[in-house]
């Protein structure tokens, strides 16, 4: 073990893990789609990190912008105009949909969340906001709250006034029904539930348009219309959670671009700025930003608009456009789309495949019939799935796993023969489930 790796295990307490079973590799640099231990060992990127590497490691330009404007100005309050902060903003609001023009700059996807909680309820004047089981918006107290997971629980007693519905998961439909013959039960359960609470308590749904870390799961084409003009009948904000689906990810800049939904609030951060310096944002319609022109924002931080952060945002923004990332996502989406067909086809422990842009998941199951899942529900032991992570390492492949999940979001600068390397590696590995049946 290394100096540094011993120095971690003796004074680092490391997020979501029992800490005496970590693993202490030391990573020392990266480029592009690839990063490396101390050792020399490379690694092929397979799942951007966190879902947040978008553009790669260590990109010249944004690293050439960061350094400028430390020389500049590393700090200075948010309540001073700032030009980061305001270029940005601007070119933020250029990139989302219709008319959301303003911006309350955080640090990060879980504080985007908590002030998205509480505009929505200043906003309104409601009480309640509503979230999916199997969703996850973030460690706060309130993003947490909100969430569905395992991580949930242990938290709790949470904020008051959460409300949540069951997701668009149709491999494993909640109400025993097919798509498309299913009436779309999913988007109609979210309005009974809706006056079962009573309307016009309900602030606000968040929704993330493509459910993240507890599957990828994709929704059926109408559902995301149809929650649209759910919340329009109610007069409730539909919130869209794009932490992980914005910038790209799903080949469109925001994942409710691929169904031209225009939310009444947005929240973001992961692609904003890849992580290289943490920065986070909610972006809000005009109607709800001219609301606070003549009241008080009861939001807050001291590092809004961070200007380190907020000039690592205006050059990745800008990388996405003149590299064409977008486009680099959707269409190698389409290879990956089909590769993983292939891949379920060959293996029997593969149960489903789900995919959008370059975001994907593959779902390990025991038996195709009954859809028993291979590893549990927040199972404590990684069994197979452990053995999976640790082939596909050795063969210089990082990429994601949970419970009986194997997620494959790459970032967006990855190019054929690096995608089909990867695809490649979690082909042969995934042997090791069919051997588990």
């Amino acid at each position: 073990m290394s100096d540094i790796s011993a120095l971690e295990r003796r004074h680092v307490l490391r997020s979501w893990a029992v800490q005496n079973k970590n693993s202490y590799e030391e990573i020392v640099g990266g480029e592009g789609c690839w990063f490396w231990n101390k050792a020399g060992k490379k690694y092929l990127d397979f799942s951007s990190q966190l879902v947040n590497t978008n553009i790669g490691h260590q990109h010249p330009k944004v690293i050439a912008a960061i350094k400028e404007q430390a020389d500049k100005l590393c700090f200075i309050a948010p309540f001073y105009a700032s030009e980061p902060r305001a270029r940005l903003a601007e070119l933020i609001a250029r990139h989302t949909p219709g008319d959301l023009n303003k911006v309350l700059f955080t640090l990060g996807g879980a504080e985007s969340n908590d002030n998205a909680i509480k505009i929505a309820r200043q906003y309104t004047g409601r009480f309640k906001v509503m979230a999916r089981y199997r969703s996850y918006h973030g460690a706060t107290y309130g993003a947490i709250t909100l969430t569905g997971d395992p991580r949930r629980p242990p938290a709790e007693p949470g904020i008051p006034g959460v409300v949540r519905v069951f997701e668009p998961y149709c491999y494993r439909c909640t109400f025993g029904k097919a798509y498309p013959g299913c009436g779309l039960e999913c988007a109609e359960h979210v309005r009974e539930v809706m006056l079962y609470e009573d309307p016009k308590s309900i602030a606000a749904f968040f929704v993330e348009p493509v459910t993240g870390t507890n599957g990828v799961f994709v929704p059926p084409p109408e559902y995301l219309p149809r929650i649209r003009e759910i919340c329009n009948e109610f007069g409730v904000l539909l919130i869209a959670d794009e932490v992980m689906t914005g910038w790209g990810r799903t080949g469109q800049w925001f994942g409710v671009d691929n169904w031209k939904v225009v939310p009444d609030m947005m929240t973001m951060a992961k692609g904003l700025t890849q992580g290289y310096i943490p920065l986070g944002a909610v972006v809000v319609s005009d109607k709800i930003g001219q609301y606070f022109d003549d009241k008080m924002l009861w939001c807050g931080l001291t590092y809004s608009g961070h200007p380190l952060a907020c000039a690592t945002g205006v050059a990745t923004v800008q990388v996405y456009s003149e590299e064409k990332l977008i486009d680099n996502a959707a269409n190698l989406g389409e290879v990956l789309k089909q590769r993983l067909q292939q891949i379920k086809e060959q293996h029997p422990a593969v149960g489903d495949v789900r995919s959008i842009g370059l975001f994907a998941a593959i779902e390990l199951v025991k038996d195709r019939k009954t859809k028993e899942a291979l590893a549990p529900w927040n199972g404590p032991d990684p069994g197979v799935m452990g053995q999976i992570s640790g082939c596909l390492a050795g063969k210089g492949v990082y990429c994601y796993p949970r419970w009986n999940y194997l997620f494959i979001a790459p970032p967006l600068s990855i190019n054929a023969e690096e995608l089909e390397l990867g695809l490649n590696a979690v082909d042969e590995c995934l042997e090791l489930a069919d051997r588990a049946l």
